[in-house]
């Protein structure tokens, strides 16, 4: 096998509430999950030898384990259960999407790896062995199986796809902060109602932008509580023209801004680097 190279895509939470809190301390929650163009880049290849050689590089490298991460899992797991035998790879990560941000770069990592393994390898998995696989790594593994727009509704994490694209501009800037989720979910005091997600109206980019104005995350409080300077960057993301919200990713801390369009994005991202500086700030579209 030649050296290969595949893309793994940046998530995003555009809205997400948190209903309960389980016994085994995780907790249940509704949101709507879209992906934009902002990639990692994996590059595979076979080798000889007795082990792995993984190894991370480019802008956000810093702060991943090279010995115990999301690509190494994959791998770990697929062995241990003889789905991979015989072979030794070495896979160099270029990453692209910010460690720690709430954008879900390793989990799209191991997602796209495990994709790539299961049809180039032969593997024969089905889509719920896979599923099982990907539960293992990490919650937000299952959903980058798939890049679509998707609404993680309820207790067991179900998804519904949505075949409809969003065609969204979407400014991303990252305050050089590492939240970790545990600690976010853990202080968190804010539950939702229960909304029934599937009734929500996503037939036009009216109906979708409407639908996503109405929407907001509930963990925005604690993190903004924890890092004001991020209460700081949400403000001024949405002053600018042509700025429909902002609102944080996931669990944070990049914070998002969706545009009317790409003029308006390059616009407002302008503006905050002179503002901000040291933060990395990035225009994508929803794939």
């Amino acid at each position: 096998m030649k050296n290969i190279k595949i893309k793994a895509y940046c998530k995003i939470n555009l809205s997400l509430k948190v209903l309960k809190k389980l016994k085994n301390g995780y907790h249940v929650i509704n949101s709507i999950i879209t992906f934009c163009d902002i990639h990692d880049v994996i590059s595979i290849s076979k080798i000889k030898g007795f082990r792995d050689k993984v190894s991370f590089y480019g802008k956000f490298r810093k702060g991943i384990n090279r010995k115990s991460n999301t690509i190494t899992e994959v791998l770990n797991i697929l062995r241990k259960n003889n789905f991979l035998k015989d072979q030794i790879f070495k896979i160099k990560v270029k990453k692209n999407i910010p460690h720690g941000s709430g954008l879900g770069g390793g989990s799209s990592n191991a997602a796209s790896l495990l994709n790539f393994l299961n049809l180039n390898m032969n593997l024969k998995l089905n889509s719920n062995t896979i599923s099982k696989i990907a539960k293992k790594i990490g919650f937000d593994v299952p959903i980058s199986l798939k890049k679509r727009n998707t609404l993680l509704i309820g207790n067991n994490g179900r998804m519904i796809r949505i075949s409809k694209k969003f065609g969204l501009v979407v400014l991303i800037v990252y305050p050089n902060t590492t939240c970790l989720t545990k600690k976010i979910y853990k202080k968190n005091r804010k539950f939702s109602r229960i909304k029934s997600l599937n009734k929500l109206n996503f037939n036009n980019k009216d109906q979708i932008l409407n639908t996503l104005k109405n929407e907001s995350n509930d963990l925005e409080n604690i993190v903004i509580k924890i890092y004001p300077k991020i209460k700081k960057l949400l403000d001024f993301i949405k002053i600018h023209n042509g700025c429909y919200f902002s609102r944080i990713t996931g669990s944070g801390s990049a914070c998002i801004g969706i545009f009317s369009n790409m003029k308006a994005a390059t616009c407002a991202k302008k503006m905050i680097s002179l503002k901000f500086p040291k933060y990395w700030c990035n225009i994508s579209k929803t794939v």
